[in-house]
């Protein structure tokens, strides 16, 4: 049952990708970009509605009070697909990603998120995409867009680490805005390269504000990793400690 409702779930997905995306390519030059975030606001609750309804699978959500008045940059877990389909509606405010740069070919999704403008970089180009990221990170943050940055770089198994990778806290230490850090226990429930998708209740929290004004990208980035990777031991690692 549960290979059965994972299924329906992952045909609604590519149904609603391609539809929102395809609209959004197809009339997104008419559009003025800070509007453009309608899209994928959308797609991103009409997701988590069918999350909930097809898998029974929810979430809930602590520490919005943390998120700052201006602009900030998302230091996130990254555990799941999850994530990347729930932080764009969860987390308030317009947002450009830090991905990469394959991803803009995807078919549908890659195509649409050009409009969003990211922030793509070759992960093989190492010091060139550290300063791709804090320059167009600076931009984008004096703008008024937040910037979501995965430091981990990939999907990481429940229960282990991974090296943080500098980029977005470089990024915080040179514009001096704050960082948000969030943690979440969403591989419990999706794990990276399954197809299912378990019922239960994902926790998603969001730490108090990190001061970057003054401190090395070091200190940011063991500042985030240490909240963030404590948070995680503390969030239910097992399907059957969490209820609906």
């Amino acid at each position: 049952m549960i290979l059965l409702r994972s299924s329906l779930f992952f045909l609604f997905l590519i149904i609603t990708t391609i539809l929102i995306a395809g609209i959004g390519s197809l009339i997104g030059w008419a559009i003025p970009r800070p509007k453009m975030h309608i899209f994928d606001t959308a797609w991103s609750r009409l997701n988590l509605w069918a999350l909930d309804k097809i898998c029974n699978l929810n979430y809930r959500i602590k520490g919005l009070e943390n998120i700052p008045d201006e602009s900030y940059i998302i230091l996130a877990k990254h555990q799941s697909a999850w994530e990347t389909i729930a932080l764009i509606s969860l987390i308030p405010g317009p947002k450009a990603w830090v991905l990469k740069r394959e991803l803009l070919f995807v078919p549908f999704f890659g195509w649409v998120m050009w409009y969003f403008e990211p922030i793509a970089i070759d992960r093989k180009s190492g010091r060139k995409a550290v300063d791709q990221i804090i320059e167009q990170g600076t931009e984008k943050l004096e703008k008024g867009i937040n910037i979501i940055v995965f430091p981990e770089g990939t999907r990481v198994e429940p229960g282990t680490r991974k090296r943080y990778g500098i980029g977005g806290a470089l990024l915080a230490e040179k514009s001096a805005h704050p960082v948000v850090p969030v943690a979440h226990n969403a591989g419990v429930f999706w794990r990276r390269r399954d197809l299912r998708k378990y019922p239960g209740t994902i926790d998603v929290v969001i730490g108090p504000a990190i001061e970057t004004n003054g401190f090395s990208a070091s200190q940011i980035n063991a500042k985030a990793e240490r909240w963030i990777e404590d948070t995680v031991e503390a969030l239910p690692q097992d399907k059957e400690e969490t209820s609906r």
